[in-house]
């Protein structure tokens, strides 16, 4: 990978404070948004075309926050009185296909891969009792859509292959979270609903991911050694606003005031410091906000605002003193489902400049599509690039303060005590009983009408609208989902208010459509609690469950708890509203799988069992019923590769458009080559695209591959009968460039119709950029 030199890092550094865009004040009444499918907007007349096809041919921020939202004071130790832990880090490529599969997040049919702006990676963080080894966990943050089922088990499988060692590794101790961008490949998803808009499930996708997975735990656990964790906070203010603000607003007022803003703003950060030589080895960070930055349009697969952020944070550490070599930094997820990153807020797009309608996201025509959040570099029209930029820039600048102040002042994670668990809960009619003594229950897996409108993230289609009541206003779309399967009286009863759209929990044809089993998962090392959530928490939900552990937490701590929300984690499970929010039905109510009592029964389920983190614990609860593993049953409509072919006369690599002789920093260079497809080899771990700089000595360094999210890689076909493609390598030299003199390289690997895989390289003439 290539470095930063100094004069790079100071490009990437944070703007003035004058500069920053700031978030509306909540008086403007800024729309929100919801998300579709898996968490975001798609083509209603293609999902729901294929859905009436399917029924025929099938059928912290982070609360280091006690119930007040106040932050506690971190106790300051000397050196010589901090706990230490086996600590490891490791990190590893899980780029998959990146042209011609579907990207998952927005579930938009149209939003098929094309590209690569920027690697993705799985980022895993090993933490262990140093004199009970087999007291540990392992937490990966991977740039994907969210964790998912079939991921877990590949992963369960793939550290088990590599043998004994890592026996000690299994369902209680491993969090598989991801960091929800929703620019990166699908078709892994272990069931059929979020499959669809992808063509089904492609194992070549899927096994991109797993490899990775696996590759950065063995990673992580090579490099375990002694070693200390320290915690810090910071606010980012503009760092997300609430695109559900009616939803929100219908929390009590009381709960409300005890907060700053309708989002959690504070960032909550982990350092992992080895003893040998006091060299940082990583940070974990937390702090809320949609991988929703780059658009739904956009077809070039990244990390989004978080994989920048990380990406940013990595390569400033390459010139730091206090940090050892492979650093790796994970910006996790926290309860992110009302948030985005689209901080201007949504506005109409039909020429009449005003903003959506607070209570549905609507405009003049009282339709959605024309309701659009706007990030802060909204008028680029680049798909949402700088604004993702920007928005993990943001992120980047909030962890290095953190990470800043903790090198001055040390405030220690202590206490020897590292436990987990995790089981699996059945939340088909679950009954269980609420603190005040009601009883409550919660309900099969379904999908309201809200969920089909989308949000001003990416809006969906026809005449959804969030808020909207069913049928009759939708009387088309309620036969659609009853031709798949119509709810029953009982599901009807129990998702009240909920007009159930979609009774996926109760679909098993071909396979599983929802999850209706799920993972409680709970992390403790010292004072911090890490809850592990599978489905997108809402803001008050994840207040509300952070408080609901502090507080039992604190019943058997020495320390203030420190507690924090990571998901979308291990087996996706779309929203967790609080029961206010669900009785709004904006997108995330809709999209609340199980129920009014879905967030209860989360508290419920992980406070009670919250004996298992106590210091003298040596059991774990039992895991329960295992969910579906639907990994030999899956359908698939996606082509393999056939064959590629150069054109008459050319050769795969042979540049078609060359560089000019000479530019300036800021301008975009472009070279084309004659191209093969890039799913006949994913180069994990490797590059399709660099840069290198002419020495003074005439010899060329590689200064840039295509993890550096400046350097853009685009796949075309230009026959398809024949096979023939073309490569655009665009270098975006405003972002991070210096004056020299360069040269574009292609690595690609071509295809024979009766043969084997072939690599081949690309080298365009030089330039000079000054």
């Amino acid at each position: 990978m290539a470095d930063s030199s100094q004069g790079e890092l100071e490009k990437l550094a944070p703007l003035p404070t004058s500069e920053k865009v700031k978030s509306p004040a909540p008086a403007l009444e800024y729309p929100t948004m919801a998300l579709l499918f898996t968490g975001r907007a798609r083509s209603a007349l293609s999902i729901f075309s294929i859905f009436a096809l399917l029924s025929v041919v099938l059928f912290g921020a982070i609360a280091t926050a006690s119930p007040g939202g106040k932050l506690h004071k971190f106790q300051k130790l000397a050196d010589a009185d901090r706990q230490s832990y086996l600590i490891g880090v490791g990190k590893a490529d899980i780029t998959g296909p990146v042209v011609e599969i579907g990207f998952a997040g927005y579930a938009n049919l149209d939003q098929t891969g094309s590209g690569l702006r920027q690697r993705l990676y799985s980022r895993a963080f090993i933490i262990a009792d140093k004199n009970n080894p087999s007291d540990r966990f392992v937490y990966l943050v991977l740039d994907t859509q969210s964790g998912d089922t079939a991921m877990r088990n590949g992963l369960l499988d793939g550290l088990k292959a590599l043998g004994s060692d890592y026996a000690v590794y299994g369902q209680n101790n491993i969090a598989l979270t991801g960091t929800h961008s929703h620019s990166g490949p699908g078709a892994w998803f272990n069931y059929l609903l979020p499959q669809i808009t992808s063509l089904g499930w492609s194992q070549q996708s899927y096994q991109a991911i797993v490899n990775g997975a696996v590759l950065s735990v063995q990673r992580a656990h090579e490099s375990l050694q002694e070693g200390y964790l320290d915690v810090g906070t910071t606010d980012i203010p503009d760092g997300a606003i609430n695109r559900s603000l009616w939803a929100y607003l219908n929390n009590p007022e009381e709960e409300r005031a005890q907060y700053d803003a309708e989002t959690d703003i504070t960032m909550t950060l982990l350092r992992f410091q080895r003893a040998s030589d006091g060299k940082n080895i990583g940070v974990l960070s937390w702090f809320p906000v949609h991988g929703t930055s780059l658009l739904g349009n956009n077809t070039h697969a990244a990390g989004d605002n978080k994989g920048v952020a990380a990406w940013l944070f990595e390569s400033a550490m390459k010139n730091d003193a206090t940090a050892a070599d492979g650093f790796v930094a994970g910006f996790s997820q926290a309860n992110v489902g009302d948030t985005t990153p689209n901080v201007l807020g949504a506005w109409c797009d039909d020429g009449s400049g005003q903003q959506c309608s607070l209570e549905n996201s609507t405009c003049a025509d009282g339709k959605s599509q024309s309701c659009h959040g706007r990030g802060p570099e909204f008028q680029a029209l680049d798909l949402g690039a700088k604004s993702c930029y920007e928005m993990g820039r943001r992120q980047f600048a909030g962890a290095q303060t953190i990470y800043d102040n903790l090198k001055s002042s040390t405030t220690s994670v202590s206490g020897s005590t590292v436990k987990a668990f995790h089981f699996f809960q059945d939340m088909r009619y679950f009954n269980f009983t609420l603190p005040d003594g009601t009883k409550a229950q919660t309900c099969p897996a379904a999908l309201g009408f809200s969920f089909a409108a989308g949000t001003s993230d990416w809006p969906g289609a026809f005449d959804f609208v969030q808020g909207d009541s069913g049928a009759p206003n939708n009387p088309f779309w309620s036969l659609v989902g009853g031709l798949l399967k119509a709810p029953g009286p009982q599901q009807v009863a129990c998702q009240q208010p909920k007009p159930v759209l979609l009774d996926v929990g109760e679909i098993s044809t071909p396979y599983a459509w929802t999850p209706n089993i799920v993972d409680i998962q709970v992390l403790r090392v010292g004072q911090l609690v890490i809850i592990v959530s599978p489905s997108e928490a809402t803001t008050m939900a994840g207040r509300r469950w952070k408080a609901a552990v502090a507080k039992e937490a604190a019943t058997f701590l020495d320390e203030d708890p420190v507690v924090v929300l990571g998901g979308p984690a291990n087996s996706y499970s779309h929203y967790c509203a609080t029961p206010e929010e669900y009785d709004i039905q904006r997108y995330e109510g809709a999209s609340t799988l199980f129920g009014r009592n879905e967030l209860n029964a989360y508290i419920n389920l992980t406070v009670s069992n919250l004996h298992y983190l106590q210091p003298g614990s040596t059991g774990t609860p039992s895991q329960g019923v295992l969910p579906p593993d639907n990994r030999k049953n899956m359908i698939s409509f996606i082509t393999d590769v056939v064959q590629d072919n150069a054109p008459l006369g050319k050769s795969f690599g042979n540049v078609l458009v060359q560089p000019n002789l000479t530019y300036n920093i800021g301008d975009v260079v472009n070279v084309t080559f004659v191209g093969a497809n890039p799913r006949n080899n994913l180069r994990q771990e490797q590059t399709f695209a660099a840069i290198e700089q002419q020495g003074s000595g005439g010899t060329w360094t590689q200064v840039r591959d295509d993890s550096d999210w400046f350097l853009v890689y685009t796949w075309r076909r230009t026959n398809f009968i024949l096979g023939q493609s073309e490569v655009d390598i665009t270098w975006e030299t405003y972002g991070n460039a210096q004056p020299g003199t360069y040269r574009v390289k292609y690595y690609g690997d071509s295809k024979a119709l009766f043969g084997g895989v072939s690599s081949f390289v690309g080298t365009s003439n030089s330039f000079t950029l000054k």
